[in-house]
């Protein structure tokens, strides 16, 4: 991957609304179910992120943390791990925001970030 903007992938438990709120600020956003990716499991969300090259965003922070693990034992590249405390889609768009300012898609590589 080789770029600037972050791209975000929303698994199914993050309101759509963030979406919406990231592509009105230029953004690419999607969700799970605008991907066609409702009830899958977290291995297959990663996995469609990933062929996607984008940035996961969850608030399921156990579980993808045992898979971020997986995918660094096994030397497999993503493309970013955000994992969101639930709050207001505005707030975690605020906090985002932030992370947006200071931080490429390619610094974004195998990276996890908690906000």
């Amino acid at each position: 991957m080789s770029g600037v903007f972050i791209s975000f992938y929303l698994d199914e438990d993050v309101n759509v609304l963030l979406a919406d709120l990231l592509r009105a600020r230029g953004f690419e956003a999607t969700t799970a179910q605008k991907a066609g990716q409702l009830g899958k499991t977290d291995e297959e969300q990663l996995a469609y992120a990933v062929s996607q090259s984008m940035t996961l965003l969850s608030h399921n922070r156990v579980d993808f943390e045992a898979l971020a693990q997986a995918y660094f034992a096994a030397n497999q590249e993503h493309y970013g791990i955000i994992f969101a405390v639930r709050r207001p889609p505005q707030e975690i768009l605020r906090r985002l925001l932030i992370i947006l300012n200071q931080v490429t898609a390619d610094e974004m590589t195998n990276q996890v970030r908690y906000i």
